[in-house]
């Protein structure tokens, strides 16, 4: 079994290293060291998975986090280099199942805030893969959409979501569908068909988990 969310990890920490600690990333306020915090905090402290969900529990989640970050910073980038030996993850197939989207998309974080950046032309086995995660995450970001719209990624497949109306079209590779539909809308390289109200609606409403 191809295993993508192990190299994902690898070229992250790779950028990671090369980068520094005070580089940005896409996500508003965070450096790439509040990134590696982040993941390393995900993958090795289970009690703060809750406080990613669910925004009372949240700041227990942020003080664990910002405890990590003051770590050494290539103490911080070894430990997202290498998969927990033992919890809920670190089981293979567990790993790929729940690591895939999330090192590619933070992977991708890291790379899109630089100017200059470019689609990485991945393999269509690893394209595949992630077009796997985005009928169900476009379920449930989208379902409530004012419009019938369907996602779809060529040779691949698409996927009807929206409470119907107005038809709209979200068109593009798996890799920037899950970029999109994470919240990584400002910097996924996709189509968008549609009333003009509504396509602007969906560049700009919150998405993801």
């Amino acid at each position: 079994m191809s295993r993508y969310a192990d190299s994902e990890r690898h070229a992250l920490a790779d950028l990671l290293t090369v980068r520094g600690p005070d580089a940005p990333t896409t996500i508003p306020g965070w450096t790439t060291r509040d990134l590696a915090a982040h993941l390393v905090v995900r993958e090795r402290r289970p009690d703060t998975v809750p406080g990613l969900l669910l925004r009372p529990l949240a700041g227990h989640t942020e003080r664990v986090r910002l405890a990590a970050a003051a770590r050494p910073y290539p103490a911080l980038v070894e430990l997202v280099r290498r998969r927990p030996r033992w919890g809920p993850l670190s089981l293979p197939l567990v790993d790929e199942l729940a690591n895939l989207a999330e090192f590619f998309i933070h992977h991708e974080d890291v790379r899109r805030a630089e100017t200059g950046w470019h689609p990485r032309q991945l393999p269509e086995a690893q394209q595949a893969a992630l077009w796997k995660r985005v009928p169900g995450l476009a379920r449930r970001s989208l379902r409530r959409f004012p419009a019938a719209l369907l996602v779809q990624a060529p040779h691949h497949g698409e996927v009807a979501v929206g409470t119907g109306g107005p038809q709209v079209r979200l068109v593009g590779p798996p890799a920037e569908l899950v970029m999109f539909l994470f919240g990584r809308q400002r910097v996924a390289r996709v189509r968008l068909r549609g009333p003009t109200a509504l396509t602007e609606r969906l560049q700009t409403m919150r998405l993801g988990i």
